[in-house]
């Protein structure tokens, strides 16, 4: 990835959680927040409730690989933190690329 490292600390998602700006959809919520560097924290939630190890980890790597697409056209120095809910597990490739791209656009990410 280009200008983003990985976001890991409890207490930046939780930040994010309650002091950031959010967009959500059927299959995804994301939120953000300016970080003042220049590079930008992403991180990941996919809760147990979508299933196994297997699923999990699948819709991750899927959101990751868009996440990669999409990061030319993102303004650096955020605080991402994309969170995938049920409907994202059968959802196609596709879908979740629009929503990802749309929710970025309506939290103003994009260049």
């Amino acid at each position: 990835m280009l200008h983003t490292v990985s976001l890991k600390e409890n207490g930046v998602f939780r930040r994010l959680y309650h002091r950031g700006s959010s967009a959500g959809s059927r299959y995804l919520v994301v939120y953000c927040r300016r970080n003042g560097a220049q590079v930008s924290r992403l991180g990941f939630t996919v809760s147990t409730k979508l299933g196994h190890a297997v699923v999990r980890n699948r819709v991750r790597r899927r959101l990751r690989e868009i996440y990669r697409g999409l990061e030319p056209e993102l303004k650096p120095g955020y605080d991402i933190v994309v969170v995938a809910r049920s409907a994202s597990v059968d959802a196609e490739f596709a879908l979740l690329e629009r929503n990802l791209r749309h929710l970025c656009e309506k939290l103003e990410l994009l260049v």
